[in-house]
């Protein structure tokens, strides 16, 4: 770890190859805690490559517990985390919407690190107990449209990695590879990202893969729509501006959209908007993101039908149906 560490103070990068063989051997335990924390804090004052970036997804995706779930269209709403703007879940919210809306969701999610409370904190709250037996993945699939996947039953691996990045508290590069290593390896994905250059790099990645992708960046920094400002999207079909006037939305403030103190006040705010008692705001933040997901499946839809399919699915309580046949 030494040779490696001086090779990043120098401000030298990795192949893809040399990437995938380090994050391999820090997986496997061969560094110590304190090796391992300086490593992943040095990627936090230099920009991460395209090839570093590929390598340690080859690892992550090498060693994680494969799940066979190909005879399903899927698609996962999967943001990177690491904005430091503390939304409620978001994502996870519009999974379910999107599940209701009669679409197959395979949501991949961890416990907060970087914020008080991820997928994994509010959906283990509410009730669900989390598996990697592919037959009960299939059965919620089948029954509720949705299976969540909780990342540290499926990337065994990280254990050594996960108290040191708790204890960081900061978004590492660990917070980039969180949407692409989903184990089930859905056709669809969209993916929030924090930061305008990561979008571009995660851009160039996926394009070299058959998913249909959309990679969403607020300008202002959120790594979803937050209706806070317009917002960048890029796909198969290039890098485009969407505002959110012409969208047919009034800015809001981020206040707004806040995350609870706690994760039994982020639940409250979970359940008010699935029950459709959330605020204006609350709910079209979600039905976007969802709206988004929808398109991403169904290529040649206007953004308004995608909406107007999300809204449907929330207002007749079937993402909240969703939801419940998934915890029971």
């Amino acid at each position: 770890m030494k040779k490696i560490l001086n090779h990043l103070f120098e401000n030298k990068t990795f192949s893809r190859e040399e990437a995938q063989r380090i994050l391999t051997s820090i997986a496997k335990g061969e560094f110590n805690t304190s090796q391992i924390a300086a490593f992943i804090t040095a990627y936090g004052m230099r920009n991460i490559t395209v090839e570093e970036l590929q390598g340690f997804r080859d690892a992550m995706l090498d060693l994680c517990l494969k799940v066979d779930l190909s005879a399903f269209e899927l698609v996962d709403l999967c943001g990177t985390g690491g904005d430091g703007k503390d939304t409620f879940n978001i994502s996870t919210l519009a999974s379910f919407v999107v599940a209701g809306a009669g679409h197959q969701v395979a949501k991949h999610g961890n416990y907060g690190v970087s914020s008080g409370c991820g997928s994994s904190n509010v959906m283990e709250y509410l009730g669900y107990t989390f598996t990697n037996d592919e037959d009960q993945l299939k059965r919620n699939l089948d029954e509720a449209g949705i299976c969540f996947l909780h990342a540290p039953l499926f990337h065994p691996a990280m254990k050594t990695v996960a108290p040191i990045r708790k204890e960081l508290g900061v978004k590492t590069f660990f917070n980039m590879l969180g949407p692409m290593v989903n184990p089930a390896e859905p056709k669809n994905q969209i993916v929030g990202v924090f930061s305008l250059e990561l979008a571009r790099l995660y851009a160039y990645l996926y394009q070299d893969t058959q998913k249909n992708y959309t990679i969403i960046h607020a300008v202002d920094g959120f790594d979803e729509v937050s209706l806070t400002c317009d917002f960048k999207t890029f796909s198969k079909k290039g890098e485009a501006l969407h505002r959110i006037s012409e969208l047919g939305f009034e800015e809001i403030s981020e206040k707004q959209i806040q995350g609870g103190d706690t994760i039994e006040s982020s639940a409250a705010i979970f359940k008010n908007i699935l029950n459709g008692e959330g605020t204006d705001a609350q709910t079209n933040v979600v039905l976007c993101n969802a709206a988004l997901a929808i398109q991403t499946i169904k290529e040649n839809s206007s953004f308004a039908d995608c909406y107007y399919e999300a809204e449907e699915s929330l207002l007749s309580k079937r993402a909240l149906g969703s939801f419940r046949k998934l915890v029971e």
